[in-house]
């Protein structure tokens, strides 16, 4: 099963009852799709700021979800403030956020960066994966939301 959802409202960022935009594709061919934001900001020059799209993702174990922003936001100074973000399987339902997925959005333009409620804050995929032969079996299981990975 694989498929967007809102996180519980208990758990959203922001206006609680607001609708959300779910994720889709734009067209038959698209590889990613559109994520967008729950929220009104600006991300000023030289600055960061980590938005929750008030949406979780289901996918399968041997899978991840890859975040990233799009061409339209590298042209205006806009990307990913680690370069790619890594959604593992394990991370939907989690206790602490519900698996409300985050962009971490960094503006190394002069240039301030307007988003408005609806607007496209990044893309993403799902893509499997593939593990080593002789790996050991990691045991770990994650307790937390956003960057909690064997925190």
């Amino acid at each position: 099963m694989r498929k967007f959802e809102p996180v519980k409202k208990e758990l959203r960022c922001y206006d609680k009852e607001a609708e959300i935009k779910m994720p889709f594709r734009a067209t038959k061919t698209s590889v990613a799709y559109d994520v967008f934001s729950p929220i009104d900001t600006v991300v000023k020059p030289g600055e960061t700021q980590l938005i929750f799209t008030n949406v979780k993702a289901y996918f399968y174990d041997d899978e991840a979800l890859f975040l990233a922003t799009t061409s339209k936001m590298g042209k205006n100074g806009i990307i990913l403030a680690q370069g790619i973000g890594v959604i593992e399987s394990d991370y939907v339902d989690n206790e602490s956020n519900d698996g409300n997925l985050g962009y971490m959005l960094y503006n190394h333009s002069s240039n301030d960066y307007v988003i408005k409620r609806g607007d496209k804050i990044g893309q993403c995929w799902f893509q499997k994966f593939l593990v080593t032969e002789n790996e050991v079996k990691p045991t770990a299981v994650r307790t937390g939301g956003f960057g909690s990975t064997l925190k």
